[in-house]
């Protein structure tokens, strides 16, 4: 990839190093942090280098009567203004310019007090663009929005503070294909999504891979989201028992497994150090009366924790599980936790997926087994 904006703009930092630079230095960096939990070679999972992110979010810049988009700048002291972006897929790509056009042929009632642009949007072509406004949105902005919807194909939304407008949808469906067969997934405007797509799908089918040697048994997930993993991984267990603290990542989950006539998945609303006290029997939880945790024998637990890594009453609980699946979208927390982990368990698999090419970041996984 190439773009005007390479050491200007501070979303791409590893701009000065090739495509294969990039991944090499992604992977020796994991490498040396894994190297006392494992010793192969770690398997990589490379990113087009462009055309690769279905979400995004552009500040709006105003100078005079004219808006543009600005990212922060690479100092992390201020912004700049972008003309192009090339890592957005296409539905973006295609749809983000000419909505800048609109917002500066507007009268006013787009661009007033408009301070940020989010995008999500499918490999299959469908876009959930949300404004954001620093003043309440009235009717006017209502009737042009409709319009721009209608020019656009797209589905537009408007929040501002306390107050948000969905004029048709507030969620996008994605299809994907994952191990020959297909997924539907319905993601919110705001509940969390896998940004790259095409790595997404490497990620679940490595977890598949790990969960098809284990053939047996019930499966626990930790941090479900929308059912990401959870949707394709129950195919290969007996019964699945997954946990979410976000209402709405519940909401999409349940809906999900109707759309892909799922019907082995209970899905419980709780977060993760209450999902390790409530299958240790140390507190009872009204959301789970209808849920008989007993009868579950988990053969494999998956876990995909925030950058901080897992509590130590997770790591307590899981270190009981036969099998693990560790996702983490942070090497450092994850070196950290294997260090316990592996008092258990040897780590038998481990990967990398490049989520975010031009980026520092690096998503990693782990499969043990207990010794």
């Amino acid at each position: 990839m190439t773009c005007k904006h390479f050491g200007e703009c501070g979303s791409c930092g590893l701009y000065d190093k090739s495509y294969t630079q990039q991944l090499e230095y992604k992977k020796g960096k994991v490498s040396q942090l894994l190297a006392p939990f494992y010793s192969n070679a770690l398997e990589v999972f490379d990113s087009p280098d462009s055309a690769y992110r279905a979400r995004a979010e552009f500040r709006i810049w105003h100078e005079g009567e004219r808006c543009d988009y600005a990212m922060g700048n690479i100092e992390k002291n201020g912004a700049v203004t972008i003309g192009e972006c090339p890592k957005v897929i296409e539905p973006i790509q295609k749809r983000m310019w000419k909505l800048l056009e609109k917002i500066n042929a507007s009268s006013g009632v787009l661009k007033n007090r408009l301070f940020a642009v989010e995008f999500l949007a499918t490999t299959t072509d469908e876009c959930l663009i949300t404004m954001l406004y620093h003043r309440k949105l009235d009717e006017a902005w209502t009737e042009e929005a409709k319009a721009l919807e209608k020019e656009l194909d797209a589905k537009i939304m408007g929040r501002s503070r306390k107050q948000k407008v969905v004029l048709s949808d507030e969620f996008v469906t994605e299809q994907l294909t994952i191990d020959d067969k297909p997924f539907k997934y319905v993601q919110y405007e705001s509940g969390f999504t896998q940004p790259n797509p095409q790595v997404d799908v490497k990620m679940i089918e490595w977890a598949i891979k790990q969960a098809k040697k284990v053939g047996y048994g019930d499966f626990l997930e930790s941090y479900c989201g929308l059912g990401n993993f959870t949707l394709p991984l129950s195919h290969y267990f007996e019964r699945v028992l997954a946990t979410e603290i976000s209402k709405r990542s519940i909401q999409a989950a349940l809906r999900n497994c109707e759309l892909n006539n799922v019907e082995n998945i209970t899905f419980a609303r709780l977060a993760s150090e209450e999902m390790t006290e409530a299958l240790q029997g140390k507190r009872e939880f009204n959301r789970l009366r209808d849920i008989d945790l007993g009868s579950y024998d988990f053969s494999t637990v998956l876990v995909d924790p925030p950058r901080a890594g897992l509590d130590e009453g997770t790591i307590q609980l899981i270190s009981d599980i036969e099998h693990i699946i560790y996702i983490s979208c942070n090497p450092e927390t994850l070196a950290r936790d294997l260090e316990t982990l592996t008092q258990t368990h040897e780590v038998l698999e481990a990967a990398i997926y490049d989520q975010f090419p031009h980026t520092d970041h690096v998503e990693s996984g782990v499969f043990l087994k207990k010794k």
